[in-house]
């Protein structure tokens, strides 16, 4: 029971710090840096403020320990589909590997962030 905990904590917090730590701190520090992916891949640039809000109150479902189940399951699932299109995105657009690998990536650790929370739910 641990041992999934930690797990879960640590996969979730990959998760956070790569879809709402890294992209709000963009948005404060460094907001010309803001919409430089999503105008490589012909998005507009309200685009990339609507996602960063879209991840971020995501991410804080996900974690907030409060959040009913349900909407924990649609958080889930919105951060999913984000990473699924950015590989979209990056294959159809710029066809650069490391680019699409990426959200795969990252999509593994917030399944493995999914799986575990399911495990300490009926744990508990």
């Amino acid at each position: 029971m641990k041992k999934n905990k930690i797990i879960f904590w640590i996969a979730t917090i990959i998760i956070a710090l790569w879809e709402a730590v890294m992209p709000i701190s963009c948005w404060i520090f460094a907001p010309e840096y803001m919409t430089v992916g999503t105008k490589a891949l012909s998005y507009p640039d309200y685009f990339a403020y609507a996602l960063v809000i879209a991840k971020v109150v995501g991410v804080v479902a996900v974690i907030y320990p409060k959040t009913p189940r349900n909407i924990k399951e649609w958080a889930y699932a919105g951060l999913g589909f984000t990473l699924i299109f950015a590989f979209i995105s990056h294959a159809c657009v710029d066809k650069n590997i490391g680019y699409m690998m990426m959200p795969l990536a990252f999509l593994g650790i917030l399944a493995a962030s999914y799986i575990y929370s399911q495990k300490n739910d009926s744990n508990d």
